[in-house]
């Protein structure tokens, strides 16, 4: 591999998509999906069930093969280089998928061993301390309440170091108090540079965690940009005692018209 190609893949986007396509017999889910991820940013991709958030992040972790389109990880096309590609990104479903039988360092202990990693124990430590479980680390993970376990997950999914993380709707079923200890350790994914690519219902997660935030509607990207710039999207609001910006949900449903999805998401 030439050092010009290293180059170009260190300058470029850590995802980049174009003209993706996906469909499921006569269901067309993706219908020409275009979206680029900056380097070290989050981007959460807002969507009603059935969207097609779960497919874009499947095709983009070499899970599943689009129809049609390109779509490039880290530099790698995740068609033609599928291994490169999952060599550089970790993927946290939307269940915590801890071993509940072992501790919380063991599962970090396997995870480090199966990667064949030196020093896995030291890695643990590691992980432990920075999503704030080392006193838990010698506990059961049965034990472990819902925000602990998904704090747990993701610790999981940094082994090894990939720069890019899929998250897909990681406080799905959590408590407030355990969406808000989520949230939390995302930022830090973002504060140590790597790329965050976060699928999510919950629009109040996408305003307090997102750098930019993409809606996906009918298989499509119809709006892709920051808080502020969405916020344009809308009439300005209007001062009366205390001018009021309006709230992603407001924006959300401006954007979509207010139209449910009616299928299960993919």
């Amino acid at each position: 591999m030439s050092v010009a190609s290293t180059t170009e893949r260190a300058r470029g986007p850590a995802i980049q998509v174009r003209g993706l396509e996906k469909s499921y017999k006569e269901l067309r889910v993706l219908r020409g999906v275009d979206l680029e991820v900056a380097r070290g940013s989050i981007v959460a991709l807002l969507g009603s069930n059935g969207a097609g958030k779960t497919t874009l992040v499947r095709i983009l972790a070499t899970l599943l093969r689009a129809d049609a389109g390109t779509a490039r990880v880290e530099g790698f096309d995740v068609a033609t280089q599928a291994a490169e590609v999952r060599g550089a990104i970790s993927l946290t479903g939307q269940f915590a998928a801890v071993d509940e039988i072992l501790t919380g360092r063991e599962n970090l202990v396997l995870v480090a061993r199966l990667r064949h990693l030196k020093d896995p124990g030291a890695i643990a430590d590691d992980l432990l301390r920075r999503f704030s479980l080392t006193e838990a680390g010698g506990r059961r993970a049965a034990t472990y309440s819902g925000g602990m376990r998904r704090r747990l997950d993701i610790a999981m999914s940094l082994i090894g170091s990939p720069p890019v993380v899929f998250l897909d709707e990681p406080t799905t079923g959590l408590d407030p108090e355990a969406r808000i200890e989520v949230w939390q350790a995302v930022r830090q994914l973002a504060e140590g540079g790597t790329t965050v690519l976060l699928t999510t219902q919950y629009l109040e997660e996408a305003e307090q965690l997102a750098d930019r935030i993409a809606i996906l509607h009918q298989g499509r990207i119809i709006v892709d940009g920051t808080l502020a710039e969405l916020r344009q999207l809308l009439p300005p609001a209007k001062a009366e005692y205390v001018e009021r910006q309006p709230s992603l949900e407001e924006i959300f449903f401006a954007v979509v018209g207010g139209a449910g999805a009616g299928r299960d998401e993919r």
